[in-house]
């Protein structure tokens, strides 16, 4: 064989080989990199821009999509200890005319996090109402859709600053009481009456741990790597102490059931969706909304548990679009009459 032609193989194979084997020593030497160069991936494939707005000395950061439009703009509140990223599951069967948004929440992420701020509830009402009014996003009403914490912030949202939103989405919203105890709930009282209350089901800090919280999680029985598990763990470690604050934060008296206090001030149609074998917050509090919302749609999801977002996108994707479909022509009547 030619030598050149020879040095044209081995340069060509060696030029394969690099890319895999960074992939694989990531992958096993530094799976927590994998899972960020992910995310990175699927932002840009589904076109969604980081950006960050600042109020005063505090920083916001988001990803959007599109641009505002005759159709209204859509502002995702992820729940907790996640990020605006867990959103591209949805995202992905959105249309591209769509005006979307996703922010990190208070101390999430790329969102500034301080000792001095206020982590209730209401406190995260107000600062995701700043965001709002830095990026000019309610110069017309706009859709609000909130999962878990970030429902029950959602919801209070909606109650306190009604002229802002022109429908509302709550899945699997947190702060609600409930007649019937979840798995989660029954897991933090047995941790209280043993005093190891620091051992939070949805604050993993091992693969195991990490594993555990999956299962609670979720209906669907995802099959994940244990080095996946561990890069998850990895990834959250350096904000588990926070995340520990925030979580005492969102369960004391003055946050457990902000949602319940305020769901009667809600005025804007709203849809309820919910997994049906939710094990962190019991499926009875979509009845709760349904009995105090005048204008509330429920949609319970078979076989599908809290993290309904990641067990059942395209669903939940097409739910929300429908319901804006039938608010706008609802809309469109009431013009024409």
């Amino acid at each position: 064989m030619d030598l050149d032609v020879l040095n044209m193989f081995v340069i060509a194979g060696g030029t394969l080989a690099i890319p895999i084997l960074a992939f694989v020593a990531s992958f096993l030497l530094w799976p927590s990199a994998l899972i960020r160069i992910y995310y990175w991936y699927w932002r840009r494939a589904l076109g969604m821009q980081v950006r960050y707005a600042n109020y005063d000395d505090y920083q916001f950061c988001y990803s959007y999509r599109g641009r505002p439009g005759y159709r209204p703009s859509i502002l995702m509140l992820h729940g907790f200890s996640a990020h605006k990223d867990m959103w591209l599951s949805i995202v992905k069967f959105l249309p591209k005319n769509l005006h979307l948004v996703c922010v990190d929440m208070p101390g999430h992420e790329g969102t500034t996090r301080s000792a001095l701020d206020d982590y209730s509830i209401s406190g995260q009402a107000k600062r995701i109402h700043q965001f709002v009014e830095c990026i000019k996003l309610n110069r017309r009403p706009f859709h609000l859709v909130g999962t878990s914490m970030g429902g029950n912030v959602a919801g209070v949202y909606a109650a306190q600053y009604p002229e802002d939103i022109c429908s509302l989405t709550l899945i699997c919203p947190a702060g609600l009481p409930s007649t019937t105890d979840s798995k989660f709930i029954k897991q933090l009282r047995e941790l209280q009456e043993s005093e190891r209350i620091d051992r939070i089901p949805l604050i993993p800090s091992t693969p195991e741990e990490m594993a555990d919280m999956l299962k609670l999680c979720s209906y669907v029985r995802f099959k994940v790597p244990q080095q996946i598990l561990q890069g998850l763990v990895d990834v959250r470690i350096p904000h588990n102490d926070f995340y520990r604050k925030l979580f005492l934060e969102i369960v004391d008296e003055k946050s457990r059931h902000s949602l319940h206090e305020n769901m009667g001030k809600i005025k804007a149609p709203t849809q309820v969706i919910w997994g049906k074998q939710d094990q962190v917050l019991d499926v009875s509090g979509a009845n709760v909304l349904a009995s105090a919302i005048p204008d509330c749609h429920v949609y319970i999801l078979e076989n599908c548990g809290h993290s309904v977002v990641v067990e059942r996108p395209r669903k939940t994707a097409n739910l929300i679009l429908e319901f804006l479909a039938l608010l706008h022509s609802m809309d469109n009547n009431k013009k024409q009459a």
